[in-house]
């Protein structure tokens, strides 16, 4: 599969001030490097602060890089302006996390989901009512329900609502930010399962951003595991999730409830707090709350490099031997 995005070095800094006045920047994506092949589903995850959602915001141009670039089908995309970021913006679309806060509650849904067909310009009468009923029926709301507005809606039926005005304009990428995370578990399933079948359906591309690593493992193919703005382990959804190289992700999978009440599984509790982004530990970013760590660790930044046959990748010095059977059979903890 060809490329379809790439990510090289992508940084997204803020700057903000103390109580005393004093500037900080806050380096909230510090060099990540993606790829994301056509028609591919791409699950970006870590922890709450570790630059996933600022990531996802910046590919769709809703925050502005600072550093590295961004590619899309070859076309540099990193700082797009005017017509030219209308016409990427109609190719790659954003769903947002609270479907309740990126509808405006004055508008019906009918409205809503025209919206992006009237600002670009291809609302044409019956014609565009007609897009807009069809939108509804692919994400599975009767088009009479156009006439209502978004408070009348359950969650579930409201990111279905942001996901039909998402497909408006027949986009080849969607970059979702934790789509189903507000959403009631059996909600969860139907939204999920009605992401997979349009995902076959519409020849869809996706950046799936999530907590929940089930989630992760059940709609996407490949996963970036991110860690105070880095990625520090990338590979098959299923392979990093079984068995994860490093550390960090072996606690994040160490921290998921088991399958089964006979899968035995030791919770790796990691030590301290997730530091600052706008003070960055030297060396591994992750060396304060590793198990793992000693002098190199605090010197010298770990390198994203392949590991086992070359389809998994690392950032780290001291990285889990592949196909040892720790999270199943237990792992002492730290």
């Amino acid at each position: 599969m060809s490329a379809l995005l790439t990510v090289d070095d992508l940084e997204v800094h803020f700057t903000a001030r103390s109580f005393t006045g004093r500037k900080r920047v806050i380096r909230a994506v510090d060099g990540v490097s993606l790829e994301v092949a056509e028609h591919e589903a791409l699950g970006i995850i870590g922890e709450s602060g570790c630059g996933k959602t600022t990531t996802g915001r910046a590919i769709v141009q809703l925050e502005p890089a600072t550093g590295g670039s961004m590619h899309y089908r070859g076309k540099d995309v990193t700082h797009l302006t005017g017509s030219a970021r209308r016409a990427f913006n109609a190719h790659v679309q954003f769903v947002f996390q609270d479907p309740m806060s990126s509808l405006n509650p004055r508008m019906t849904v009918a409205d809503i989901v025209a919206e992006p067909l009237r600002a670009y310009g291809r609302w044409n009468g019956r014609a565009g009512r007609d897009r807009v009923s069809e939108l509804l029926d692919l994400v599975g709301l009767p088009p009479e329900f156009g006439s209502r507005y978004p408070h009348q809606f359950s969650g579930g039926q409201r990111q279905r609502i942001g996901i039909a005005r998402a497909l408006a304009l027949e986009p080849e990428m969607l970059v979702l930010d934790e789509p189903v995370s507000a959403l009631d578990v059996s909600v969860q399933a139907q939204v999920l399962n009605l992401l997979m079948s349009l995902r076959e359906a519409q020849g869809l591309t996706y950046v799936m951003i999530s907590h929940d690593l089930d989630v992760i493992r059940h709609v996407t193919d490949r996963v970036a595991v991110m860690y105070l703005g880095v990625v520090v382990e990338t590979g098959p959804a299923d392979e990093v999730l079984d068995d994860p190289v490093h550390p960090y992700t072996a606690a994040l999978v160490s921290a998921t409830p088991p399958s089964s009440p006979d899968e035995k599984r030791a919770r790796i509790r990691l030590q301290g707090e997730l530091p600052s982004a706008s003070n960055i530990p030297s060396g591994c970013r992750f060396r304060t709350r590793c198990w793992r760590a000693d002098e190199i660790c605090a010197t010298v930044v770990p390198p994203l490099s392949p590991k086992g046959d070359g389809n998994r990748a690392a950032a780290c010095h001291h990285p889990l031997d592949l196909a040892a059977p720790r999270l199943r059979e237990g792992i002492a903890t730290p």
